[in-house]
C-alpha cells in the first residue's frame, strides 16, 4: 500500500488533488481511497487530504499517519515543523514553491522537490491551482502510476480548454522531475 498526504489551504484544490490521484490509481487498475480532513471550512484555512493506493482491497479506514509521500500546495505551511510528521524513512515531499529544494530537504531531513506550480498553472490555465502540476511531478518521481492514468482522471473531471490546458501542464510539469528518482521508497 502506498500512502499520500496532501497539505494545502482551502481553495487551492487539495481535496481535488486527492480525488484526482485516487482516480488515476483507479484508471491504472489499482484500489484506492481519498478523503479530506477539514478544520475551519473557509478559503485559506489549512486543509489536509489523504490517499491510499494498493493492488488489493484497502480495509484501513483511518487518516494517513505514516505517508510515503507528501504534497505541500502552499509553502507557507512549511512554517509548521510538524508538516513532515510520520513521513516514512526515505519519503519525500513535493512543494509548490520557488524555494531551493536542497535547503527545504536539509531543513526537514527528507527528500524534497520544490516546483513553481502556481506560476506554471497561471501560465497554462490562467489560475493558480497547483494540483495537476504537483501530481504530475510526484508521479514522475515515484513511477507509482503512469501519467496517462492522471490524464485519464483529468479527462473525466474536465473538458474543453480547461482539460486541454491541464493535459499540457501535466506534460510540462513532468519535465521538472527525474523519472523514477523516488521509486525505491515504496519498499520503505
Amino acid at each position: 500500500m502506498i500512502e499520500y498526504r496532501i497539505h494545502g489551504r482551502g481553495g487551492q484544490g487539495s481535496v481535488s488533488a486527492a480525488y484526482l490521484l485516487a482516480s488515476a490509481a483507479f484508471e491504472a487498475g489499482r484500489m484506492c481511497q481519498a478523503f479530506p480532513a477539514f478544520g475551519a471550512e473557509r478559503r485559506g484555512a489549512p486543509v489536509t487530504a489523504f490517499v491510499r493506493t494498493d493492488d488489493k482491497p484497502i480495509e484501513l479506514r483511518a487518516q494517513v499517519r505514516r505517508p510515503h509521500y507528501l504534497i505541500v500546495q502552499d509553502d507557507t505551511l512549511l512554517h509548521d515543523e510538524a508538516i513532515t510528521a510520520g513521513l516514512r524513512p526515505g519519503g519525500g515531499m513535493v512543494v509548490n514553491s520557488a524555494q531551493d529544494s536542497t535547503e527545504v530537504s536539509a531543513h526537514f531531513g527528507c527528500r524534497a522537490l520544490c516546483v513553481p506550480a502556481n506560476a506554471l498553472a497561471v501560465e497554462m490555465i490562467g489560475r493558480p491551482i497547483p494540483n495537476a502540476v504537483l501530481l504530475s511531478v510526484l508521479l514522475t518521481l515515484t513511477g507509482d502510476l503512469p501519467l496517462d492514468a492522471l490524464k485519464s482522471a483529468l479527462a473525466k473531471r474536465f473538458s474543453g480548454k480547461v482539460l486541454e490546458g491541464n493535459l499540457k501542464m501535466v506534460d510540462r510539469a513532468a519535465k521538472m522531475a527525474e523519472v523514477g528518482a523516488w521509486k525505491e521508497n515504496e519498499d520503505a
